[in-house]
Parts: structure tokens; sequence; C-alpha cells
């Protein structure tokens, strides 16, 4: 279950996603299977080589890409999240989210 953001947020994301920018989604999640996790950040692109190519840089494999067909991007969690927003200048996100 995701909440904490707005249409209007979402709209950006997807529009930014869209047109093949990286573009980066966090908000409050609860996940039985993420126990201690509260927020993900979702990292898209359309781009799908351009994500690949933005994971690498992290580490991320492109397997874990969510093939979402018109929204593909990384779920990013706990502290692998915080250091990748705080390398990405994230600041709003991680204010907002006291990451």
């Amino acid at each position: 279950m995701a909440f904490g953001i707005d249409r209007n947020t979402l709209r950006k994301w997807k529009s930014d996603v869209r047109n093949g920018d990286i573009a980066f989604l966090t908000h409050y999640w609860l996940d039985d299977r993420f126990p201690g996790c509260t927020t993900v950040t979702k990292v898209g692109c359309a781009d799908y080589q351009k994500l690949i190519a933005w994971g690498k840089k992290y580490d991320l494999r492109k397997d874990w890409i969510h093939q979402d067909p018109n929204f593909p991007h990384f779920d990013l969690f706990g502290d692998t999240q915080k250091e990748i927003l705080t390398n990405e200048q994230q600041w709003e996100q991680i204010k907002k989210f006291q990451l």
C-alpha cells in the first residue's frame, strides 16, 4: 500500500519517466515482505538502456528492474535507498520522508 504522495507529484514522475529522464519518487509504503521498511523510492526511466546504465553506478542489477511496460523502475529500500538519494542530491525527498 502506497501513501504520502499527491497526484501532481505522481503525474510529474510519470511524465519525467516517459520523457526518458531518470526520475525519483519516494512514498510511504508497507509490505509484510519487507519488515522495517516504511518507504520506497521508485527510480524510473522509459529509456531502458539509460536506466540499466544508471543502476550500474550503484551495483543494481538489470534483473531488479520492475518490468512495468510504461514505467520501468528500480525499487530502493533501506540503507541503499538513503545512500542513493544522498548521492543523487534528492534532498527534498530525504527531508520529507525523514531518511
